[in-house]
């Protein structure tokens, strides 16, 4: 009797199946499915629209966005948008002229020299002496001044907290995603935060 080989095949088993057809739909090899990005492609970017187009939804979406956000007039004595803004300047950029606070805010030193005074009469900010200059004064946030800023700031973020739940997750992610750009476009377009249009405190 000859040995059974343990390497041979078993003549019993069943050989290879040879492929069948193909079914309808199904993906072979080399072929492509209609619609689909071959690996290793870059799917095409969306058409930038026109920065006109941009700019008027932009201004219009503020335009009824921010009114929604200021607090019920009169709820901080006269602290009015202009005069948060002055606080805000003096709270970013520390004591300063009033020349230099009428140059960030983008108003006439007249007007930024009436609002000095009613802000100074209502203790939110104080004068004191230019060390550089004897003759002039700086001007500082108070304690209460820039608790007050605090405050407000956060009511605000609270209101506009209020408004982005409202959203869809997916309105929320693409709001997200905006940020970047609308902070370049604040920093490039607000004297107050652009570092190459700031004058000196000094000025």
């Amino acid at each position: 009797m000859t040995a059974l080989d343990p390497t041979a095949s078993d003549p019993t088993a069943s050989g290879p199946t040879a492929p069948g057809p193909a079914s309808p739909g199904a993906n072979t090899p080399g072929t492509a499915t209609p619609g689909a990005v071959a690996e290793g492609s870059v799917a095409p970017s969306p058409a930038v629209p026109e920065s006109g187009e941009l700019a008027e939804r932009l201004r219009t979406a503020l335009q009824h966005l921010l009114p929604g956000l200021r607090g019920t007039r009169g709820e901080h004595g006269d602290l009015t948008p202009s005069r948060q803004a002055a606080l805000g300047a003096l709270d970013t950029h520390g004591p300063m002229r009033i020349s230099a606070l009428a140059t960030r805010l983008g108003i006439a030193l007249p007007t930024t020299s009436r609002m000095v005074d009613l802000l100074d009469a209502a203790g939110w900010i104080e004068r004191t002496p230019d060390p550089e200059d004897r003759r002039a004064s700086l001007i500082a946030l108070t304690d209460p001044g820039r608790q007050l800023l605090h405050t407000v700031r956060h009511e605000t973020a609270a209101r506009l907290a209020a408004r982005i739940e409202t959203l869809s997750p997916e309105e929320q992610r693409a709001l997200y995603t905006a940020l970047p750009a609308l902070e370049s476009l604040a920093d490039s377009t607000n004297p107050s935060r652009n570092p190459s249009t700031n004058p000196s405190p000094s000025s």
